[in-house]
């Protein structure tokens, strides 16, 4: 059964009459409630304290849930602005962190997560009733839908799905309200969704836009600062950890830090990490040598509750739970990731072609040193800046039918990576995804009319939602997980920085680099490199040929259609032998065979069935 309890999660419900046992099922596993005037539940789950602020006054109730800056008592003086679901956006601003807001006044509900996807919202109907919740495997439970294969297929792309295929929820008839929207439930039970946010312009200066950058990460840090409590942080080498541990360690948190020594030659990070490590006056630092750590893809058969969706990062993820062991021992409560400094401070190099039309010299001058850099051939370099790209609709239909063809290594991108599938993808994944990208071809809409813009959006919206499968695992390894930099706030303030100073061609993350002069050391800042550990990942696949011998024999991903069984073989087992994008490719396979295998350990009941729905006798359930 999926554990609906190990971490944050709560369902919403409508003020109607409900399918039989719903609430009471829901009572179950929950923690905590509260109530319509009328009784009825309106949330039900489980939280601490710290996680949920709520205020109610007569018929109208307003709560926020997860990390935030306001409190029940400043809620309450938001909710006295509100006339109606109109209003609560504006009475809310100011509020940061990572976060989802629910409200009900006088009957119309109002639920939404956070603007790039960290904190998610899900939907479904249960006997023509809309129920939505924060996470899809709950839903899942609750209905006892089954798993979409053609979204679970979609997963083998690499390397990651387009908007807004990337958003989809794993389960039949659970949809993703997608991120920056929000939904709305009439008094009647009508169900529509609305955009709460839009994206800022891009207008402002790097010395400007740094400024406010330093402060909304000030801001996220010191929102996960517990005055007493010790405060876990990975510090590899890197700008984006290295900032937030400093950030920690002027908000005076008491930091015990996480590094790993590598051992493939020339690898830089820990040199790195010692030298921040001498500026941090006061943290407990644990060094990790890659040696002494499990291989990379250790617990390939230890079954976990399946979480959101599956999950690329399986191959360090019993070097995570055994840092983070070591960390929750030196007291930690919390972990903090600098996952998503790269999505967020850092935009994609298709700005040129928008700066073309304001700046055109720094537009040339910016492609020509991108083109040097990456050797972009002269005339891919030429038709991207001066003819741009097809409308999006065009480019999801020629996706559809390149499906098979290499990932694309040299050139400019326009609106993303083209998603590639596999060798191993089977004829009816191939189809199925092909079948995904036209139907969004001819429904969805950009993320923004430039695709410059567009591509550095999604590359946000997609660092939220790796977030929150971290946040998730982190939860059920007891050490919970915090990406600060996937803030909506922080992410907010780089896009409204001008992409031309954001980025460029010349040097690494001028941006942040920016923010964290006079906190961060010199050195540490005019860092342009960024290490990896191929050899690690290649160890880790020959430590454990025998399981990956064992689960190409008895996949799931090939029992449901997914994968061909011989060319699947191959290439778990003989993984040199890839393509270009081999290593994201046969990630993302892993990351869903094992979420298959996870789900048939911990399968979903159908509890509920389509039944008329029944009034429900009150519960005594405590308002908050």
């Amino acid at each position: 059964m999926v554990n609906v309890s190990q971490a944050c999660w709560f369902v919403v419900l409508p003020d109607r009459r409900l399918p039989p046992g719903l609430p009471a099922l829901l009572r179950e596993r929950a923690t905590g409630a509260v109530l319509y005037p009328s009784g009825r539940p309106w949330l039900l789950g489980s939280w601490t304290a710290d996680e949920m602020a709520m205020v109610s006054a007569g018929g109208r109730l307003l709560a926020v849930v997860g990390t935030s800056s306001t409190t029940d008592a400043g809620l309450a003086v938001r909710l006295k602005s509100v006339g109606t679901v109109a209003d609560l956006e504006g009475a809310l601003r100011g509020v940061h962190g990572s976060f989802h807001v629910a409200a009900s006044l006088d009957g119309h509900g109002y639920v939404r997560g956070s603007a790039f996807g960290a904190r998610r919202l899900y939907r479904t109907e249960v006997a023509g009733v809309t129920v939505c919740a924060d996470r899809a495997p709950t839903l899942a439970w609750l209905t006892g839908r089954e798993p979409d294969i053609a979204q679970l297929a979609a997963r083998l792309a690499a390397p990651h799905l387009p908007h807004p295929l990337a958003d989809a929820a794993m389960w039949t008839g659970v949809e993703t309200v997608p991120p920056g929207e929000a939904l709305h439930l009439g008094p009647d039970g009508s169900c529509r969704t609305t955009a709460w946010w839009q994206p800022p312009p891009p207008e402002l200066p790097l010395a400007e836009g740094a400024l406010r950058l330093r402060e909304a990460l000030r801001e996220a840090v010191v929102l996960r600062v517990r005055p007493g409590q010790v405060l876990g942080a990975d510090l590899s080498g890197g700008m984006d950890s290295t900032s937030l541990c400093f950030l920690a360690a002027e908000a005076g948190a008491s930091l015990v830090t996480s590094t790993l020594h590598w051992d493939t030659p020339g690898n830089q990070d820990h040199h790195y990490a010692a030298y921040a490590a001498k500026y941090l006056p006061g943290i407990d630092p644990l060094v990790f040598p890659s040696a002494e750590l499990p291989a990379c893809f250790t617990g390939l058969d230890e079954r976990r509750d399946p979480g959101q969706e599956p999950a690329a990062a399986l191959r360090d993820l019993a070097r995570q739970q055994h840092t983070g062991r070591e960390m929750r021992a030196r007291g930690a409560v919390l972990r903090l990731s600098g996952l998503g400094g790269d999505h967020t401070v850092v935009p994609p190099a298709s700005y040129v072609h928008a700066l073309l039309r304001r700046g055109p010299r720094t537009a040339l001058r910016h492609a020509a040193g991108f083109k040097a850099r990456s050797r972009w051939p002269l005339g891919a370099t030429a038709r991207m800046l001066l003819l741009g790209a097809a409308p999006y609709a065009s480019w999801l239909s020629t996706a559809a039918a390149r499906l098979r063809e290499p990932m694309d290594v040299a050139g400019p991108q326009t609106w993303g990576a083209r998603p590639v599938l596999p060798v191993w993808a089977s004829e009816e994944t191939e189809g199925q995804l092909a079948a995904l990208l036209l139907s969004a071809a001819e429904q969805a809409r950009p993320l923004a009319d430039d695709f410059g813009r567009h591509a550095w959006i999604h590359q946000m919206r997609d660092a939220g939602r790796i977030a929150g499968l971290f946040r998730d695992a982190g939860a059920s390894m007891d050490l919970p997980v915090d990406s600060p930099f996937c803030d909506d706030s922080v992410m907010n303030v780089c896009l409204v920085v001008r992409p031309e100073e954001a980025g460029g061609p010349w040097s690494y993350k001028p941006l942040l680099a920016a923010a964290m002069d006079g906190l961060v050391p010199p050195r540490l800042l005019a860092r342009t490199t960024k290490d990896h550990c191929g050899p690690d990942w290649y160890h880790g696949l020959k430590a454990h040929r025998r399981q990956l011998a064992d689960w190409a024999d008895t996949s799931h991903l090939v029992a449901s259609g997914i994968a061909d069984e011989n060319e699947l073989r191959r290439g778990l087992l003989n993984p040199g032998l890839h393509r270009g994008g081999g290593a994201p490719e046969l990630e993302n396979t892993l990351g869903t065979e094992a979420w298959l295998r996870d789900l048939a350990a911990h399968p979903v009941p159908a509890h509920l069935t389509n039944s008329p729905p029944q009034e429900e006798e009150p519960v005594d359930t405590p308002a908050s």
